[in-house]
């Protein structure tokens, strides 16, 4: 079905940023010259990184973390921990600044980016475990950085949603750090989706940018020869999680469009079953990376939403 007239037309800009890639046919090497040339449009961040690399805690190499702080914060108020997109298999905080740094800025708190080890290199548990030694630094910074750890938020688009949606579930099962919050943009949570084993058969969705192939090839990169059929695997699918009670708010927002349009509003359901209080959003004509258009209408009505959100959890 072609749904290019679906695409609210604020946002159709983002249809020429993206080029369509086929993720099977093209070395992993050439992706990822390709994504860091599409990301060359974003726009410089508002505030300068400090660089940091921090060490692991499960074992692993050194984690680079890109530490973005305003220039005033309020007292009393948290942190953020910002994990980037990229289909489990490409992206940089290096390529990704503009948006928690924008953050850091918006919501007067310090945001802390993680480079995650990327699939089909580093698969499951990597990405996991580095994003959790990314959390447990930054818990240990609140006196250095003047923030409350009580609210700790984590926060990241697309496959850094699933993460961070993952990373929730993983806090929990080993007993911290402690979140506060759940800032998920159109998040990557659930593997069978574009598969075989697929729960959705929504014909409207996931045309554009993100699509069917490419999220079969991203799952399977980070999936590597993990059989999920132990008590990790919402660690690396939050949508397998049995038991979602006793995790931190959410706040969810995706787009009618998106490919994950479904397992998003399914995970929002089956959080409130569980008593975790949930925001969602979802946007008439959005397709993934639709706030790429930053002028547009939708992408300033996504912004406000979020950054309403992550005031309402960092307490800022």
């Amino acid at each position: 079905m072609n749904t290019r007239h679906l695409v609210d037309p604020d946002i159709a800009p983002v249809l020429d940023i993206f080029p369509r890639i086929d993720l099977e046919s093209v070395p992993i090497a050439d992706i990822r010259a390709r994504a860091s040339e599409t990301y060359a449009f974003l726009p410089p961040p508002v505030i300068a990184p400090e660089e940091v690399l921090i060490p692991s805690i499960h074992g692993g190499p050194d984690i680079p973390i890109f530490l973005y702080r305003p220039a005033e914060t309020r007292p009393g108020s948290g942190a953020i921990l910002h994990i980037h997109g990229g289909g489990m298999v490409m992206g940089s905080i290096r390529q990704m600044q503009a948006g928690p740094a924008a953050l850091a800025a918006a919501a007067g708190v310090p945001v802390a980016s993680v480079e995650y080890r990327l699939a089909p290199e580093h698969p499951f548990p990597a990405p996991q475990e580095d994003c959790h030694s990314a959390l447990a630094w930054l818990a240990g910074q609140a006196d250095a950085l003047g923030y409350d750890t009580s609210r700790i938020v984590v926060a990241g688009e697309s496959a850094g949603g699933g993460l961070a949606a993952a990373l929730a579930i993983m806090a929990r099962d080993l007993g911290g750090p402690g979140i506060a919050g759940q800032l998920l943009t159109y998040p990557m949570l659930d593997h069978r989706t574009g598969g075989d084993a697929c729960p959705w058969r929504n014909p409207t969705t996931g045309e554009f940018i993100w699509t069917r192939a490419s999220n079969r090839f991203g799952w399977r990169a980070l999936r590597g020869d993990y059989r999920a059929d132990d008590a990790r695997r919402g660690w690396f699918s939050p949508s397998l999680a049995d038991d979602l009670s006793n995790l931190p708010p959410a706040y969810i927002a995706t787009g009618s469009l998106d490919l994950f349009f479904d397992e998003n509003l399914d995970y929002a359901r089956r959080l409130t079953a569980a008593g975790v209080p949930v925001e969602l959003h979802s946007y008439a004509g959005a397709i993934h990376g639709f706030n790429a258009v930053p002028d547009a209408p939708l992408s300033q009505r996504f912004n406000a939403g979020l950054l309403a959100a992550a005031a309402a959890m960092t307490g800022a």
